[in-house]
């Protein structure tokens, strides 16, 4: 009997020995990350431990950085596994944020679906920008080789344009692909308000490396940036 409360009051302790550890090393995590979003003024939305020791991971709205343990140090950086075939170990990480992300606005974007699909891709769009327009023009192209189209909303000149506004004009309307298609030949959206994911799209792309339009995600969460002409974009999702 004795033998038996020494081993539940042994587990006990280990349980509180390894609950008191995890607590304070996620304290310590945030005392960083409220360190770190004070000096750089930006949010960090998730601090983790990197491919490398002595470096923590950081998810910002700017994209991804990393920092010393104690939070003295930052880099921005790519971090390269050379016993992995020189793999891109940050490449890695916006992969995954980007699968994520596509996955929050599976229910905002404005699709165009190709009858025998055999692709899917994610295309941060401008309805402004040349070559966005020039992919638009070429949709049903891309669709006849099975690659359905989903647009994210990526108003070049921010949230404080008349491009903006115009976009959320188009992802509120009742018919959200004629929107876009007209936007993108140059006609006068009418104004519509709803609760649109304009902005939070936005800034999804700047957390995950867009710096552009059009910008193309791939279905394992690589990105392309860049017009790519059909032929050439189906080569790339043959070849992932």
């Amino acid at each position: 009997m004795k033998n038996w409360i020494k081993h539940k009051a042994l587990c006990l302790a280990l349980v509180i020995s390894t609950t008191a550890g995890a607590s304070g090393e996620t304290e310590k995590l945030e005392l960083i990350k409220t360190k770190l979003q004070n000096t750089l003024g930006m949010q960090i939305s998730a601090v983790a431990d990197s491919p490398v020791d002595g470096l923590l991971q950081l998810e910002t709205e700017r994209g991804l950085f990393y920092s010393s343990v104690d939070g003295k140090f930052l880099l921005q950086a790519r971090v390269y596994n050379i016993d992995e075939g020189m793999r891109n170990e940050t490449e890695v990480a916006l992969s995954r944020m980007r699968l994520a992300g596509i996955e929050e606005f599976k229910n905002s974007v404005i699709e165009y679906k190709a009858k025998n699909e055999k692709y899917v891709v994610t295309v941060f769009t401008d309805i402004n920008c040349g070559y966005c327009r020039k992919l638009h023009n070429e949709i049903d192209k891309y669709n006849a080789l099975g690659i359905t189209v989903r647009y994210l909303a990526y108003p070049r000149e921010g949230l404080r344009s008349a491009t903006y506004q115009s976009m959320i004009s188009v992802w509120c309307a009742d018919n959200k692909k004629q929107a876009l298609t007209d936007a993108k030949n140059g006609v006068t959206i009418k104004t519509h308000s709803c609760d649109s994911k304009v902005a939070q799209q936005f800034a999804f792309g700047q957390k995950v490396g867009v710096n552009g339009t059009p910008n193309i995600i791939l279905p394992d969460g690589s990105l392309i940036p860049g017009y790519q002409p059909p032929n050439v974009l189906e080569q790339a999702l043959k070849d992932i």
